[in-house]
């Protein structure tokens, strides 16, 4: 049988090869990669007795849990589209995620009942459960029956929305599989035909075994699952509602884990603090490589990391909902870098004319990926033509808004997202910068960094912050002092705001619409 770049297929050409190989560890839950294939096979014949058809979008609105993996890979399966839904979203976002997606259907939590009831009581939904157990064991297991595949067939993944409302990005299953799946690649070069995906299948023996800590409702979540299982490795989903650093080294302990997957300072640091003391030395030697993706890693926190696991290797990765993976901090013999990447072949950064600028000039322009790039955003016209452009040779760019700059040696330096730019004076200040530095203070836990109204310079740097725990609040001069050496004046927070938490979005993002309001809020008072 022939097959495509499709994401069922590669999958089950992984599943045919190793069928008896654990794919899946999620709670209690424990699956080979002949059981999760087999269950999913069940959730697309189940969801097809339901009236879901290829190009259907799907809502799922679940903790991470092996469902959540079951109906994503099912749903590929029906050649229809999962669309990921925060759990954490009030009714009236719930609502708007299931409007703007078009969502016929939802698999969801029980808990999530009473808010379909009231905000789409007519939309059909699968309730994980006896509900859910009883539709799978009604499924015939067979993969007959089930619609024709095509690489052209749609992924789509809606972005957190920490600026704005959430948008969906649309990919074909072959560009997202090359763009951030790993393209078969594994430290080779990508494979040109799907069968190839079963000669790139790990030994037993040397098979990664990974604590994905991210949530499936997020691409990093996604990603490093579909990484793992078309290598042929095993992925520890944290199934915890509240991140635990003591959890994640037990699990690394209990499953015999090589690598654990963080997304960014959130997770790291506290992944550091549960060490403090040597509880969990024994499963902190068993790791090789702690991987940061979704959000990138401070300087200070890096090198914490390497500090507390001197064997291992730490790999700090970038990427985006619209470009893949885009590259990865390669530092492994040096002090720890800040956001410095070495950037795949497809990665650039465009000037206003929206060619290449030169490298180590300085020059400020918005980091770009080309190849196998989004089609777009799901019904969102205008958002697409500012986003994926053509250049003047005919190239079509993916340009999502990082602004960023080419070093001399090649490498890119990333700047942040210009939509949380401040403007102080006519200088811009990019809040990633600034945050790297001020967690780097030895009373600070966290910190988000945003911009407050400013009669004479339009907006000010506010530094919102999270104590270490015992510590006392350092004075604001004692924090410009502390950022004075490594960043311009004008950079340095012209506000200090302290509270007990630093929120953050599910997957460890900064949460910019908070900080903006509670930060002018505590400003005015």
């Amino acid at each position: 049988m022939s097959r495509a770049f499709q994401l069922a297929d590669l999958f089950e050409i992984v599943a045919d090869t190793i069928p008896d190989r654990l794919a899946l560890v999620a709670g209690d839950a424990r699956c080979t990669y002949r059981e999760l294939d087999e269950r999913a096979t069940r959730v697309a014949h189940a969801l097809q007795a339901r009236g879901v058809h290829a190009g259907d979008h799907v809502a799922v609105i679940a903790w991470n849990r092996v469902e959540w993996v079951e109906t994503m890979f099912g749903l590929f399966k029906l050649a229809a589209v999962p669309i990921n839904v925060n759990y954490r979203y009030t009714a009236p976002e719930i609502a708007y995620m299931l409007d703007n997606s078009d969502s016929c259907f939802v698999v969801c939590e029980p808990e999530f009942v009473p808010v379909l009831d009231e905000i789409a009581p007519t939309t059909a939904r699968l309730v994980i459960g006896s509900e859910y157990e009883a539709a799978l064991a009604a499924a015939p297991v067979s993969r007959d029956g089930l619609p024709a595949r095509s690489a052209d067939d749609l992924y789509v993944l809606y972005t957190g929305g920490t600026t704005g409302m959430p948008k969906g990005v649309i990919w074909r299953h072959e560009d997202i599989f090359f763009a951030a799946l790993g393209g078969g690649g594994f430290g080779q070069p990508p494979i040109t035909e799907p069968e190839e995906l079963a000669g790139r299948v790990q030994p037993e023996l040397t098979r990664t075994v990974n604590v994905c800590n991210a949530p499936m409702m997020h691409g990093g979540g996604q990603w490093v699952t579909c990484i793992g299982l078309f290598g042929g490795g095993t992925i520890v989903l944290n199934c915890e509602q509240h991140f635990d650093g003591d959890w994640v080294w037990r699990s690394v302990a209990e499953h015999g884990a090589n690598s654990v997957m963080v997304v960014g300072d959130a997770m790291a640091r506290p992944l550091v603090d549960a060490l403090a003391g040597g509880r969990h030395d024994a499963a902190a030697a068993r790791v090789i490589v702690v991987g940061s993706g979704g959000g990138i890693l401070s300087k200070s926190v890096k090198s914490q990391l390497r500090s507390a696991i001197p064997h291992a290797m730490v790999m700090d990765s970038f990427g985006a909902s619209e470009t893949g993976a885009g590259g990865a901090v390669l530092d492994l013999d040096q002090p720890s870098a800040g956001p410095r990447f070495t950037m795949g072949p497809h990665m650039s950064v465009l000037g206003d004319d929206l060619r290449p600028v030169e490298p180590g000039s300085g020059t400020v322009g918005r980091l770009a990926r080309r190849g196998h790039i989004p089609l777009g955003y799901y019904k969102d016209r205008d958002k697409t033509e500012a986003t994926f452009v053509i250049d003047p040779d005919g190239q079509r760019w993916v340009v999502p808004g990082d602004a960023a700059m080419i070093e001399a040696d090649g490498t890119i330096t990333l700047l942040g997202r210009g939509s949380v730019c401040i403007n102080t004076g006519g200088e811009k200040v990019y809040p990633e910068e600034v945050e790297a530095v001020v967690k780097a203070h030895p009373d600070v836990f966290d910190c988000v960094v945003v911009g407050v109204p400013d009669e004479r310079f339009v907006e000010r740097v506010c530094a919102l912050v999270q104590l270490r725990a015992g510590h006392t609040a350092p004075a604001l001069e004692d924090l410009q002092a502390h950022c004075r050496t490594q960043l311009a004046g004008y950079k340095t927070p012209r506000a200090l705001v302290v509270l007990d938490r630093v929120e953050r979005t599910p997957v460890g993002k900064p949460d910019y619409r908070w900080a903006k309001r509670t930060a002018e809020a505590a400003t005015a008072r």
